[in-house]
């Protein structure tokens, strides 16, 4: 079954018996993958690294990656317990864009946190490039970063908002998401789409052309349903912090960011690791206040990806689960079992040249049956 996650490498670590006042035990090093470096999710990393150092002895490696199926990979290959991740989970989740090919499909991963935030996804925009709404995109020059379905989604979600697809813009190929900041602070490309805070983004405060960021009205009722089309897990959200700051808070995008995942099925270290990182929020937000979403009052739970049951079991006994977030966590369960049963049954055809169709063909129509919402066809 899906359900039954698969063991990571990096659990056979022996534990160090860091134990403490808080009865947290965990490896004297634990290994998680994150952003490219000086990229949101990697600094944030570097904040909690720190946090759990000084209080439990751990150290933190924290390997930099250029987009987000290299993220996903050492965590479902085993040699990494954790990533800290983006949006991106979501489509590993589903078996969709990148992930609709012979070497992944729909993924077993769980979250162990899912971080909201005062920040928001949008498009920060060269603050020369006469870029002011979505409308204004037009015959503008944006990246197009390779390997990345969700940033490449992202792109056509927020394009859609004014009604606008990739036809109507300069797509410019980019290799990664760090990549295409410095594209746009050298005047290669006029916006990327991204989280508000950042230390890439806060490089593009600092360069030649300054930034704007560009804002998603939540009464545009239409404009929010056809970029919903493209993205279903876009969540309306009022942002107050974006690197160089807001003149008044911003009318944008929400998603968990970042989505702290795993495929362990290592109870022990999966609950330890989820209890350091609770445990540890208002150290590792001093440092960082992007990371005050990690609190568990403060977390997307009702999500599109399932929480880890060791996990569940911290926020539960940290009065922030309920009775409704286990009906919810059932039903993604499920899904996963109808994705699962999907994807099983295409094993004799990943030779096809037309794999991805016919995959995403199957895929429906198991959603379909199951009475489940399709999202992507």
């Amino acid at each position: 079954m899906l359900r039954d996650i698969a063991i990571s490498a990096t659990a056979a670590i022996a534990l160090a018996g860091h134990a403490t006042a808080q009865d947290v035990t965990l490896p004297s090093t634990i290994a998680v993958t994150a952003a490219d470096v000086g990229g949101t999710s990697y600094n944030q990393a570097i904040a909690i690294g720190k946090a759990l150092q000084d209080a439990y002895g751990v150290s933190l490696r924290v390997i930099g990656t250029a987009n987000p199926q290299a993220k996903v990979a050492p965590v479902r290959d085993g040699r990494i317990p954790f990533s800290i991740a983006g949006s991106d989970v979501f489509f590993a989740f589903e078996g969709v864009g990148d992930y609709a090919s012979p070497d992944w499909g729909p993924q077993d991963l769980r979250a162990v946190a899912l971080v909201g935030g005062e920040n928001c996804l949008t498009y920060v925009v060269a603050g020369d490039a006469g870029i002011e709404t979505m409308a204004d995109f037009k015959g503008k020059n944006i990246p197009w970063v390779v390997g990345s379905s969700p940033l490449q989604a992202n792109a056509e979600a927020m394009l859609a908002f004014a009604g606008l697809t990739l036809d109507d813009v300069n797509l410019v190929e980019m290799p990664s998401y760090g990549a295409a900041i410095d594209a746009m602070i050298n005047g290669q490309v006029d916006a990327m789409t991204t989280v508000s805070t950042g230390g890439l983004v806060e490089k593009a405060v600092a360069g030649p052309r300054g930034v704007d960021y560009i804002a998603y009205p939540h009464d545009d009722e239409e404009g929010w349903a056809r970029m919903r089309e493209v993205n279903p897990h876009f969540a309306k959200r009022v942002a107050t912090m974006a690197a160089g700051g807001l003149d008044e808070p911003l009318e944008c995008i929400g998603v968990p960011y970042p989505d702290v995942i795993t495929y362990s099925k290592d109870h022990d270290l999966v609950y330890n690791f989820t209890k350091a990182l609770n445990e540890q929020v208002d150290v590792y937000a001093a440092a960082d206040p992007s990371t005050a979403g990690f609190a568990p009052d403060k977390q997307m739970m009702e999500w599109t990806v399932p929480y880890h049951e060791a996990a569940i079991e911290v926020y539960r006994e940290a009065g922030a689960w309920s009775d409704e977030l286990d009906a919810h966590t059932e039903a993604l369960l499920a899904r996963a079992d109808v994705l699962a049963e999907a994807w099983a049954a295409t094993e004799g055809m990943r030779d096809s040249e037309t794999f991805k169709e016919e995959w995403m063909k199957m895929r429906a129509e198991a959603l379909e049956a199951a009475g489940m919402p399709v999202y992507f066809r």
